[in-house]
């Protein structure tokens, strides 16, 4: 995993989806500079609209699953009561087969919506770090910053000052790389274009202050930078933490109200969307049912959710709080439309499709040429094996094993020796 934000995220599977959606993002801000408006905010907000509609399809496939297993569980609970405190190894089989074809007959995976999740965790992941690391994959935005790295780069004592700043923290690693300890020209720079992006507006004043020289290149870049990241008289480079230490400091109460309505809206339109999915149904308290730990864990997630968002969305760059509200906002209002959908759903006809779907299934793996060869094999090895073992051979074995017993070297906690003394009891008492 390549540590430098700036340069595009190399995961190997996060990595290629943020590529995909970092182009995205370029061509909504080319167009949205082209028409005049080359907003940061509303690039994001965009953004954000586009991908949830194209994971519509993925979200309505779970929610559909979210029903079915709802309609489900009072028929997962009887099988469960039935076999409750049945550990025989026929009876935990048998409880399996009968919970397999109850999923098969509402064509509802164990596993829950798991893998509709799976499917959309790297693609969230991937968006975020576009987010997060936008120069990265808008070239408008990472041009923004030139010539005034190139001149930090050839400026004694920048780079330490860099490293002094708020926003360089989480970038330590990048100026202790070797790349960064080498001169590596592409590395220094995206490592002070990773800084800048992320510094408040009291950075950038030390950062005057600090280079007088640079006043004018500085001034230039952080003018365009504010124009790029103005959204609705913010500047959403800045948390909101600095928003309001900042609004209390010049008593511009304004501007402190709508510094915490970003981290509030966040918080409450989080809650919102997920008080309108379709919630994990009751499960049993058994430790072994993998669809009960996974409404569990859902349900400690949605709980979670809101106050994580509140929580970061203080701490980080404005725009995260702006992604985290667009994106509730969508999800809310895809769930409204979703729901009434799902309600008019005939659910026994999708019920009797399903089992029809199974049963099909089922005679087809039974009329499959290599089921059969595989039952044979089975059922020519399980003959081979008893057949070969004679009356004789059986005999032998039990004489062994006696004279073993006899000779005193079988150890006295064995099976063997157990099974000796019990024998010797019944002889006496015969």
């Amino acid at each position: 995993m390549n540590i430098v934000a700036l340069t595009q995220y190399q995961g190997k599977i996060v990595g290629p989806i943020a590529w995909v959606l970092g182009h995205i993002m370029n061509w909504i801000f080319i167009v949205l500079d082209k028409i005049g408006i080359p907003s940061t905010g509303l690039a994001i907000i965009l953004f954000t609209i586009i991908m949830y509609l194209f994971l519509m399809p993925l979200t309505y496939k779970q929610q559909k699953f979210s029903k079915l297993q709802a309609r489900m569980n009072p028929e997962l609970q009887a099988i469960q009561a039935k076999y409750k405190g049945k550990k025989d190894n026929d009876s935990m089989l048998a409880q399996q087969e009968e919970i397999k074809a109850l999923y098969a007959k509402y064509g509802v995976s164990q596993t829950g919506s798991c893998v509709q999740l799976v499917i959309q965790l790297p693609i969230m992941v991937a968006l975020y770090r576009v987010i997060y690391s936008m120069p990265a994959y808008v070239g408008q935005i990472k041009n923004s910053f030139y010539p005034l790295v190139e001149q930090l780069r050839n400026t004694a004592g920048a780079s330490d000052f860099l490293q002094t700043l708020s926003s360089a923290s989480q970038y330590s690693k990048q100026f202790k790389a070797d790349a960064f300890l080498s001169g590596d020209v592409s590395h220094i720079e995206n490592t002070f274009i990773d800084v800048l992006y992320k510094a408040s507006s009291a950075d950038w004043a030390s950062l005057t202050e600090k280079f007088g020289n640079l006043s004018d290149s500085i001034t230039s870049t952080h003018t365009l930078l504010n124009k790029y990241n103005s959204f609705l008289g913010l500047n959403i480079g800045d948390s909101p933490t600095f928003m309001v230490q900042n609004a209390w400091h010049n008593k511009s109460f304004g501007l402190f109200i709508i510094a915490l309505i970003i981290p509030v809206l966040s918080c409450l339109t989080q809650w919102i969307s997920i008080k309108l999915m379709p919630q994990p149904a009751q499960q049993s308290n058994d430790p072994n049912d993998q669809a009960a730990q996974m409404a569990n864990s859902m349900k400690t997630m949605n709980m979670m959710m809101p106050l994580m968002s509140l929580f970061f969305t203080f701490s980080f760059p404005a725009g995260l709080g702006i992604y985290w509200i667009a994106g509730a906002v969508v999800r809310t209002i895809q769930q409204i439309f979703i729901n009434k959908h799902i309600d008019k759903m005939d659910i026994d006809a999708e019920i009797a499709k399903n089992t029809e779907k199974y049963n099909k299934k089922l005679e087809e793996m039974k009329s499959t040429p290599q089921m059969n060869r595989f039952a044979n094999v089975n059922t020519r090895t399980m003959n081979s094996y008893t057949s070969t073992r004679s009356e004789q051979e059986k005999e032998e074995g039990l004489k062994k094993a006696d004279e073993i017993y006899k000779s005193g070297k079988a150890n006295k906690k064995s099976l063997l020796a157990r099974a000796n003394m019990v024998k010797e009891f019944d002889q006496k008492n015969n």
